[in-house]
């Protein structure tokens, strides 16, 4: 496993203040361990976050001296700009088990897709484990070779991990299969369903506008009848 190591100071000030500072507000906490409220310079972390990921452990330099084994759980983005707006970092006991999630790295090359123009699909990007700090892996690698027909898949329980690492999904789910190419038939049929669908759905439309033209109609006849009263 890669060392990660990220300085960072305590922190005093609203994280609104520490944003505008070019920081990142974040905190530590940890079973047994009291909460500690820090900032991160930005740069410098996001660095960190795309080498690191969540499943690398990061040494935490506080005020540089503190030294803090921990894990990152949880990034609070912006939902418009996708800035970073707070960081969550847990800290680990190097001793007791941790759960962890670990990226999925899909290799190889698979027959049916590319001799049967198959179209390989996946339903999972990361795994949960449980291990010790020490035995977490950054991340899985998972042979697709073995897809050589549209049958074939890979399943949860088919992955092979280290020794001391405990996979925590569905051991049946399938995580990577083969999809067969439409035919030209079913390609055919499908534009046609959705010719169908959209010519069906301005019919629609069409109808509902109806009503509010004869209505609007009917407000002002009886508009001016009124006047003519």
């Amino acid at each position: 496993m890669t060392d990660f190591k990220l300085d960072a100071k305590l922190r005093q000030d609203a994280p609104n203040k520490t944003r505008n500072e070019g920081f990142v507000p974040a905190i530590v906490y940890g079973k047994g361990f009291d909460n500690i409220q820090i900032a991160l310079e930005k740069i410098s972390f996001m660095k960190l976050f795309k080498e690191a990921g969540t499943s690398n452990l990061i040494d935490l330099v506080i005020d540089g001296d503190k030294n803090v084994k921990t894990l990152i759980h949880d990034i609070q983005l912006d939902p418009i700009k996708s800035d970073i707006l707070h960081v969550d970092f847990y800290k680990v006991n190097m001793k007791e088990k941790i759960r962890a999630e670990v990226p999925l790295k899909f290799v190889g090359d698979s027959i049916a897709v590319i001799d049967k123009e198959g179209s390989l699909i996946t339903s999972k990007d990361s795994i949960e484990v449980e291990c010790l700090p020490a035995d977490l892996i950054p991340e899985l690698e998972v042979d697709i070779s073995v897809l050589d027909d549209f049958e074939k898949n890979i399943k949860i329980s088919d992955l092979k991990l280290p020794e001391g690492i405990e996979i925590q999904d569905d051991p049946e789910e399938i995580i990577a299969h083969v999809e067969e190419p439409r035919s030209e038939q079913e390609l055919e049929d499908l534009e046609t369903e959705v010719v169908g669908d959209v010519s069906a759905i301005e019919v629609e439309n069409k109808g509902e506008e109806a009503p509010a033209e004869s209505e609007t109609g009917d407000n002002k006849s009886s508009g001016s009848e009124a006047k003519k009263e």
